[in-house]
């Protein structure tokens, strides 16, 4: 099977030399590589033209929308893989990275997805742990995580991480990454919404922990600066997540979502009862999270709202 390598990148040279490098030692190397890089960003442009001529079968093309997702479907728009791998230019993926995502859709057609583990490197310390529950939602809407934790034996999860995973071409079609995700950079939970379609669909996703890459978190030039609160960037990822779920559960199940993640809610997704367990902790930085989550929920629902409602004129 033909496979394409997509890289998106933005003024990380150093993090994309190591990325492409870890490429070139593939044990069964891209038939092609594909990085897409904003049209601002001259720096990365002119290193890529002068690297041209390498080992790897490198194309490179721009975009001019910041964030993710334009850049991911503008790679999808010329990939020309019978499998799409994704990954990030502050990653490396480990050698034989290829060569077992492409075992699995071999082995299963009805396999649209595979992905694996991302090792979180700290500078030098690693993030390690294990945990046996990885990529799932629950019924009433929780996403569980957890990609940098798994171990095991191979199983079918819901949701998969974008900085490990790869899609069968024939089963995305011409499904594209949701446009309507919020957010100037690293647009959280994107792969919510991709994976949740696949699954509605039918297909099925494999999380694999022995298909790895090691992950070096980089700077990132937008709102989200992972480690620091910022009120816009967590109303962002919660509206992202909020939107991806409204569309995939039943109506009886949304009703449940939107009152657990009010009441209820996650470390990084506040409802009033983790509100309630950081408070004594964060103070009054607590009360800005719980603001942001909500600012996002509401957002979220609006714009499903919206969408329904498009779609419905569209059909009438």
């Amino acid at each position: 099977m033909k496979i394409t390598v997509i890289v998106p990148t933005y003024r990380r040279i150093k993090d994309l030399t190591r990325c492409l490098e870890a490429l070139q030692k593939q044990s069964r190397l891209a038939d092609e590589v594909l990085v897409v890089v904003r049209d601002t960003d001259i720096e990365t442009r002119k290193f890529l033209e002068a690297i041209a001529p390498s080992v790897l079968p490198l194309r490179t093309t721009t975009v001019s929308i910041p964030g993710v997702v334009a850049a991911m479907n503008a790679g999808l728009d010329i990939a020309q893989g019978e499998i799409v791998a994704f990954t990030d230019d502050d990653a490396a993926p480990h050698s034989n990275w290829l060569a077992q995502i492409e075992s699995h859709f071999l082995a299963d057609a009805q396999i649209a997805g595979v992905g694996g583990r991302d090792w979180v490197y700290h500078g030098d310390r690693l993030e390690d742990g294990i945990c046996p529950v990885v990529g799932q939602v629950h019924w009433f809407g929780r996403v569980i995580g957890n990609h940098h934790q798994g171990m095991g034996k191979p199983r079918e999860v819901d949701v998969l991480k974008g900085v490990n995973m790869s899609f069968r071409r024939s089963a995305i079609d011409k499904l594209r990454f949701d446009q309507r995700m919020l957010g100037t950079g690293a647009q959280v939970h994107f792969e919510v919404a991709f994976c949740l379609t696949l699954k509605r669909a039918g297909w099925k996703l494999i999380y694999d922990p022995q298909i790895g890459v090691n992950h070096y978190p980089a700077q990132r030039f937008d709102e989200d600066q992972r480690q620091s609160f910022n009120y816009t960037a967590v109303a962002n990822a919660v509206h992202n997540e909020t939107l991806a779920l409204l569309e995939h559960l039943s109506p009886t199940q949304q009703l449940v979502f939107v009152l657990w993640a009010s009441c209820v809610g996650t470390r990084d997704a506040m409802g009033l009862v983790q509100f309630l367990r950081f408070l004594p902790s964060e103070g009054l930085l607590a009360g800005q999270k719980l603001l942001a989550s909500w600012h996002g929920r509401w957002r979220g629902w609006r714009t499903w709202q919206s969408s329904n409602k498009i779609l419905s004129l569209w059909r009438f």
